[in-house]
């Protein structure tokens, strides 16, 4: 009988599963809003479009509060705003993070990605800055990398293609209602840590726990192999010839 354990991968959001940043991005963001436009905001505006992406996170805000943004402008000085703010505010590692990676990166059967909605030029420096190396993963998917953003699972599908697996034999660690809706629609499993919003949010994911400390690989790995949604996994699109 052969001993060789098929593979399966996990694949990690940033924002709230490798680094608990979501206070931080909410603050650049209040003040790039008081800065280019004069309008105060409220850090609690921003928890329903966590995971979305720089994008929609800021014209989200902007269309509550009636306000007409350049988007890029936008994004562009939020970010100079949180590398300025992480300088005083330093982000650590989430709790059992590092951990768990360091325990996939010891087993040959288990494969590693990251995919992050957010803009590679602003979350590479937090992963790294958590003591992560981007070497380590076999895929790392960022904002950049696609055209539709969580909820949609492109991002999710995209990693399973690049990690050679099916979604099925992925786990998706999310902290965001709509990172899970992503992970479930593109057919992976999906672990959800209460970093930003309280349980009951995230009652879409198959496991969910307070902090990644909590969890053992061999738990994780015990959620395998997830079941497909009802219209199957969705096939990465492609980018035409």
């Amino acid at each position: 009988m052969s001993d060789v354990r098929p593979p399966w991968a996990l694949v990690l959001d940033v924002d709230g599963v490798i680094a608990d940043t979501e206070a931080l991005n909410a603050k650049a963001t209040v003040l790039m809003f008081r800065q280019l436009y004069g309008v105060t905001v409220q850090p609690e505006d921003f928890r329903p479009l966590v995971g979305t992406g720089d994008e929609r996170y800021c014209e989200g805000v902007a269309g509550k509060y009636g306000v007409r943004i350049d988007t890029q402008a936008a994004i562009d000085r939020r970010a100079e705003n949180f590398f300025a703010l992480l300088q005083s505010e330093p982000v650590p590692a989430a709790p059992g993070i590092l951990e768990l990676v360091a325990a996939a990166r010891a087993r040959d059967d288990v494969r590693l990605a990251i995919a992050t909605s957010g803009q590679k030029a602003k979350q590479f420096p937090v992963i790294e800055g958590t003591g992560l190396r981007l070497e380590w993963f076999d895929a790392v998917i960022t904002g950049d990398d696609v055209t539709r953003k969580k909820p949609d699972p492109q991002i999710y599908s995209l990693a399973a293609d690049r990690l050679g697996l099916p979604p099925s034999r992925c786990l998706v660690f999310e902290d965001a209602p709509v990172g899970v809706q992503a992970a479930k629609a593109a057919g992976a499993c999906c672990v959800a840590v209460t970093t930003t919003v309280e349980a009951g949010a995230l009652s879409g994911a198959d496991l969910i726990v307070n902090t990644l400390a909590e969890l053992t690989l061999l738990q994780v790995h015990a959620l395998l192999p997830c079941r497909a949604p009802p219209h199957g996994p969705l096939p990465v699109p492609r980018s035409p010839a």
